[in-house]
């Protein structure tokens, strides 16, 4: 691959939106695509796979360049990843022997050589010990691309030969019944399957958390922090589109897209509300046979597609996460019913905001609930990293 000029700014303008004016990486390569419509696909995705490979190593190319400027960061990727400089004034002045020898001695020391924060070292190694290493380099490898199939409307198999038959190849893991996984990643929102509501693009550890809830047709289902609905929807799908299901979150807007979502799939059991005050959830108070609680959380489970949350992160950010999972759970878990099933989850891999939020909640109501399984799903097994764990109400 030899990097075009276009594609360089390209990548150059991602880079400044997302580290130097704190945009989301995914919506700076938005701006970046809406601005620069004459793109073509092929320099859409050499933009995106190198401007998301860049942030994901950040520090570490920091130091190997020397320089905080964006294009000598550039040049020196395209060193470590064996392709020609082009002879650009910006790019002029790199050493890539120089570049070589400093990344051999950096990458001795474990944060740069992975490039997360000392501070998240820190954090990771004392809530993980010895599995912090090997689950921190999983979660620098880019991610697969998986299609949750939306069973309401095809089977897996039909779905991977329409998908066959617009150039997109996929495989299946057989542990994950409603996946499909794209042999290499090609542009899928464009296709007739896509518009038609056959599939949505999810990870196949998010997709273990709908069918850990066990929501049955006819049941009434409650997913508390919806967002914009990738679970409820798969909730949806697993109850047939038969019985009742609430989405709520607190921002309206996500749960507009969500209303969106749900009309391309097809679902058409399911009703949205906002929460604007307590009275909303204590309204619901012992009315859902399954409760989902997917909470909000640090994502260190997700870095693998969201790179960049790693230089956004603070330590403070992550404390008042812990508080923010404290509260929802001792809040929204009496929407559950006597007998009922509550689902907590995250896409952390942090104790502090998995298993330490329930065992702490079980403390605080030891006789209200009992656990019936917990379950971990760690990056280093290919594919996002994820918490959840069920309970049943008693009392």
């Amino acid at each position: 691959m030899r990097i075009s000029r276009t594609q360089a700014e390209g990548i150059i303008q991602v880079l400044k939106e997302t580290l130097m004016q704190d945009r989301y990486a995914d919506k700076a390569l938005e701006k970046v695509f809406r601005v620069n419509r004459e793109l073509k696909a092929n320099d859409r995705g050499i933009i995106a796979e190198a401007s998301y490979d860049i942030i994901r190593y950040w520090r570490l190319l920091q130091v190997v360049s020397g320089s905080q400027s964006l294009w000598k960061i550039l040049g020196a990727w395209l060193v470590l990843t064996g392709e020609k400089i082009p002879a650009w004034k910006e790019t002029s002045s790199i050493n890539e022997k120089s570049v070589q020898a400093t990344r051999q001695q950096a990458i001795t020391t474990r944060a740069i050589r992975e490039s997360i924060p000392d501070w998240l070292d820190e954090l990771g190694v004392n809530a993980l010990g010895e599995q912090w290493e090997k689950e921190l380099h999983a979660l620098n490898q880019s991610p697969k691309t998986c299609l949750r199939v939306n069973t309401l409307k095809t089977s897996r198999e039909e779905l991977k030969t329409l998908l066959t038959n617009e150039g997109i190849n996929t495989y299946t893991d057989e542990a994950f019944p409603d996946a499909l996984l794209l042999q290499e990643n090609l542009p899928v929102f464009q296709t007739s399957a896509f518009q038609d509501g056959l599939f949505e693009v999810q990870d196949a550890a998010s997709q273990c958390v709908a069918p850990f809830l066990q929501p049955k047709a006819g049941q009434r289902v409650i997913d508390a922090c919806a967002g914009t609905g990738g679970k409820t929807l798969h909730v949806a799908s697993l109850m047939n589109n038969k019985g009742r299901l609430l989405g709520m979150d607190v921002a309206e807007w996500r749960l507009e897209e969500l209303r969106k979502r749900a009309r391309r799939a097809g679902v058409h059991n399911m009703e949205t509300r906002v929460i604007d005050s307590v009275k909303t959830i204590r309204k619901l108070n012992g009315t859902a046979d399954c409760l989902l609680l997917d909470v909000p959380c640090s994502g260190l489970g997700v870095l693998k597609r969201n790179p960049d949350a790693k230089w956004k992160l603070k330590p403070d950010y992550i404390n008042k996460l812990i508080t923010i999972q404290q509260q929802l759970l001792r809040d929204y878990a009496w929407m559950t019913k006597p007998g009922g099933i509550l689902v907590y989850s995250t896409c952390s891999i942090l104790p502090a905001e998995n298993h330490d939020q329930v065992a702490a909640f079980m403390n605080a109501h030891p006789n209200a609930f009992e656990i019936i399984e917990e379950k971990s799903l760690l990056p280093s097994q290919g594919f996002d990293g994820f918490y959840m764990a069920r309970l049943k109400r008693l009392v």
